[in-house]
């Protein structure tokens, strides 16, 4: 298995997992921004099921040459209030048992991610994109939103290695084409901090 696979079922496993450990009164706790605790968790398991739909649409073009291109397309193609709407809508479809849900969605995309052929192109939201590439945008959407909801329930925000390294790769190369690298690179060296909302994504 290549490293964004592992790197995948790594954050996958730690999503399950901080998941399992929300009791009852975590659920209607506040989440991130508008979303409450189940809305986030709802946004949150769509890393999941997009990894595998995805599978169903191969394509033969490239439109969005990398993972950080795909971030960049997505700020100015899809409307953040139908990704609320759709976070949301998520967190209803949960339903009553939602440990149970994520738990299997969780263990039906990493087989199917793991089974996957090589060298596949996919369609995405943004455009044709190769699997691997689009992969590491769904480790992100993971890895971010799994310290998330660990922030929000109070649990320890600590995520395995692998999906954090090629989160914090990803995220330093939005810096970069942002122009926002330097500021990255001294609050990192404890040169100075971010400005409130500060943001590469």
């Amino acid at each position: 298995m290549d490293t964004v696979r592992e790197a995948f079922t790594e954050a996958a496993e730690a999503f399950v997992s901080a998941v399992a450990d929300l009791t009852t009164d975590d659920w209607d706790l506040p989440g991130l921004g508008e979303w409450s605790v189940r809305d986030l968790v709802g946004h949150t398991s769509r890393a999941l099921s997009t990894a595998a739909a995805c599978l169903d649409r191969p394509t033969a073009g490239v439109q969005i040459p990398d993972a950080a291109a795909y971030y960049a397309t997505a700020a100015s193609a899809v409307d953040p209030r139908d990704v609320a709407d759709r976070g949301r809508a998520a967190g209803v479809a949960l339903g009553a048992d939602p440990v149970a849900t994520v738990t299997d969605l969780a263990a039906r995309s990493v087989a199917r991610v793991a089974a996957a052929p090589h060298g596949l192109t996919v369609t995405t939201v943004v455009g044709g994109m190769r699997f691997e590439d689009y992969l590491q945008t769904r480790v992100l959407e993971l890895t971010v939103h799994g310290l998330d909801l660990l922030v929000a329930t109070g649990q320890q925000p600590q995520l395995p290695d692998r999906p954090l390294r090629l989160t914090l790769h990803l995220l330093a190369e939005l810096a970069l084409r942002a122009g926002t690298g330097s500021d990255v690179a001294l609050s990192l060296a404890g040169r100075r901090g971010l400005p409130p909302g500060f943001s590469v994504l």
